[in-house]
């Protein structure tokens, strides 16, 4: 996609593609200073925004960035989609707040006086149908990453030489192993089926509080679908039934294969397809 004629919000403005420019020395640039949050739009609707706002202020808290006009990001989101006049009724808006433009480079915090950077995008995307029916092959590898992954923060190189790996290995994505237990995969959650029960890690510094990780909870709660929180040992997923992995743009992914083994019979299980059919009728509705 040309992004030279789309719009994006940056500090208050909406600017084309080509007219935009961030200083080399944003925090953001630098040191990976800044946390963000991918967010559903279906159909002129925002999915979920309240929870996405929600865990975007414990991350902004987290990291020590002082904001607190969500109403005017929540206004800059929705007048971004209508000035680009997208026909399409998926997309994904991408929000990013980092500490801020600060000369000369240091380590420690800049004067209270920086204002952060805040950046926003709209992009269409299609759902991964294919995924979504036939379900996907992950890979576990080792979780190498910083222990606050509870905070959404943009210091994701670790995850981004996982899913390479998973990409390599013609993988979906790669799940993370920490002290022999499963914490989440590179950019979804994951849960896993044994005797008609759901299992996930709780929550916790080692995971992300998914959207749809707590979407997926509220459903089980509804629908009367056996759910724990628990960690799940990487040595015994083979005796697992049914695996998925979730998350706003995988939604509800059917796992079928794990390295080189299936997982059942190789089909995407019954509880995952519940799951999913649900999820996406409250996506739409």
């Amino acid at each position: 996609m040309n992004n030279q004629k789309i719009f994006f919000y940056l500090n208050g403005k909406f600017i084309k593609g080509n007219e935009l420019g961030i200083s080399p020395f944003d925090r953001g640039f630098l040191f990976a200073d800044g946390v963000y949050e991918t967010i559903r739009w279906h159909n002129g609707k925002l999915f979920r925004l309240e929870e996405h706002f929600e865990r975007l202020k414990r991350s902004l808290s987290g990291l020590k960035i002082n904001i607190d006009n969500f109403g005017e990001l929540n206004k800059a989101i929705n007048k971004l989609v209508e000035i680009n006049s997208f026909d399409e009724k998926h997309l994904l808006i991408y929000l990013q707040i980092t500490r801020g433009d600060f000369f000369p480079r240091q380590h420690f915090f800049p004067p209270p006086d920086v204002n952060p950077t805040v950046f926003i995008s709209a992009t269409p995307f299609k759902p991964k149908e294919e995924e979504l029916k036939e379900g996907i092959k992950v890979i576990l590898l080792d979780d190498l990453r910083w222990g606050r992954c509870d905070i959404k923060s943009t210091m994701l190189l670790p995850n981004i030489m996982a899913i390479q790996e998973a990409y390599e290995q013609q993988a979906g994505e790669a799940i993370l192993v920490k002290e022999g237990s499963i914490t989440e995969g590179t950019h979804t959650n994951f849960f896993a089926v044994k005797d008609g029960k759901l299992y996930t890690h709780p929550l916790s510094n080692s995971i992300l509080s998914g959207i749809t990780r707590q979407v997926i909870c509220e459903i089980c709660s509804d629908n009367k679908i056996p759910f724990v929180e628990n960690e799940i040992e990487a040595n015994k997923l083979k005796s697992f039934d049914e695996c998925m992995i979730t998350g706003t743009i995988s939604e509800v992914t059917p796992v079928v294969q794990v390295d080189d083994w299936k997982v059942g019979n190789g089909k995407p299980g019954p509880i995952t397809l519940k799951l999913q059919k649900i999820l996406c009728e409250m996506i739409a509705a």
